[in-house]
């Protein structure tokens, strides 16, 4: 029988497809409202000065894509961070991918760890999709992100952790390392609880499809090696501090894991169980960068705007999913602050099928009846749009419209049914920042 993990992750990769309203031309109230509230984005270091301002507070801030390969999100997603490093008061960035290929990167960033160049700390993103984030544009920001923080002493440096689920092989492994070095006892029986993986042989997919049968579960393992993490003694020095995040953290990703893909294989809702994750490691990684009696830490996210948009303004809701950004709101409230990004046509990087090769191609432009045809409509080829405290324009963007995501996997012959679904902007984001045209990324 076909294990049905790999269609389900596919589909979520792409879009929550279904429940797609007819396409109309768009209506010229909201084209002109937009029109007079939209600021360019051209380069200028003012370009997001609004955006900013209203942001000034937040402690979640939450920068979406609609694919996961054009250029212009992670450009202006670095353009908004690097700000938000220098003028707010950011603690760390928490990307879409997972904990371990991502730490490596953190070391780095940090000026630690044995990597002497970004692409080579990228190597660790080997895992379909890899391209997300082992990319030329990632490239970039994370060598001047490691810049800026060569210049803060060691305790005020910005950390990069990955907050996904995928992580059930890779991370177990640094749990291990850790507890040999300082609880030996435990390391011990945190391999005996780890051997239960060990027939799957490395196969995700493998142990989802065991799971069928109560007897092939590893979840009390995973659950009990955390539990062992946590009770270690609280370490003092900073370095101390970060090696036991990064033990604990591998931990909870092990076990998060194994939920996630014993989950898809009972057919539930793996989604939850990943965006749930999701955040509760971001607001882990805020507690860790919260200096001793300081103030609260900013974080900074990167996710799909499938992710970073309040789930409950879009038809996903209908099926009983929920999102890191609905999360994030229920949390945080007026603290999240959530931004979509959104083009109309141009070029992308994606693969034609799941753990395909990805490949750049022509995006196809966006439905007249959607919110990118809306925003192209307005005629201007860049801009970023306040909606938080602006109720004419809320009110005007507050019906559903079609809204495209394109994740790992983009499939232009069936593009209505796999890539459209309803939204309520208003409801979703606080801003959005929109591309008339955009270009494929460049993979290392």
């Amino acid at each position: 029988m076909a294990f049905p993990a790999k269609p389900l992750i596919a589909a979520l990769a792409l879009a929550a497809a279904g429940g797609a309203s007819p396409g109309g031309p768009p209506a010229p109230a909201a084209v002109c409202a937009i029109r007079e509230s939209a600021r360019p984005v051209a380069g200028a270091s003012s370009d997001y000065d609004e955006i900013l301002a209203a942001a000034s507070g937040a402690r979640r801030i939450l920068l979406g894509e609609s694919t996961h390969g054009s250029h212009e999100y992670y450009r202006e997603r670095a353009r908004l961070t690097e700000r938000l490093v220098r003028e707010q008061r950011v603690g760390a960035i928490a990307v879409e991918g997972d904990w371990s290929a991502t730490y490596r990167v953190n070391l780095y960033v940090r000026g630690l760890g044995t990597d002497s160049s970004a692409s080579q700390a990228l190597r660790g993103y080997s895992s379909f999709p890899a391209w997300t984030w082992r990319n030329a544009e990632f490239r970039d920001f994370v060598e001047r992100l490691r810049a800026l923080n060569l210049e803060r002493p060691a305790g005020r440096r910005v950390g990069l952790y990955g907050m996904d689920v995928y992580d059930l092989f890779e991370a177990a492994p640094r749990v291990l390392a850790y507890l040999r070095r300082e609880a030996p006892e435990a390391a011990v029986l945190a391999e005996t609880h780890y051997r239960c993986f060990a027939p799957y042989r490395r196969d995700r997919w493998a142990y989802g499809t065991a799971t069928r049968n109560p007897r092939g579960s590893c979840r009390e393992q995973a659950q009990a090696v955390l539990g062992q993490v946590r009770r270690l003694p609280r370490p003092v020095g900073p370095a101390e501090a970060e090696a036991r995040f990064d033990a604990e953290r591998s931990a909870a990703s092990v076990a998060a894991a194994e939920e996630y893909f014993r989950t898809a294989a009972a057919g539930s809702l793996a989604w939850n169980v990943r965006d749930r994750h999701m955040a509760d490691n971001v607001d882990a990684i805020a507690a860790h960068a919260e200096p001793p009696g300081g103030p609260p830490a900013a974080v900074v996210v990167w996710a799909h705007n499938s992710h970073s948009g309040d789930a409950r303004a879009t038809h996903a809701a209908n099926r009983g999913e929920i999102n890191l950004g609905q999360l994030m709101r229920q949390r945080h409230g007026e603290a999240a602050f959530l931004v979509g990004f959104f083009s109309h046509s141009g070029k992308v990087h994606a693969a034609a099928e799941w753990d395909g090769p990805g490949r750049s191609g022509p995006m196809w432009p966006a439905l007249a009846g959607s919110w990118s045809g809306l925003f192209h409509a307005v005629g201007v080829p860049a801009f970023s749009l306040l909606l938080r405290g602006d109720e004419r324009l809320s009110r005007l963007l507050s019906g559903p419209m079609r809204q495209r995501a394109i994740g790992a996997v983009y499939l232009p012959h069936d593009e209505r049914r796999a890539h459209y679904f309803d939204a309520r902007l208003a409801g979703q984001f606080d801003a959005i920042v929109y591309f008339d045209r955009t270009r494929a990324i460049a993979p290392l």
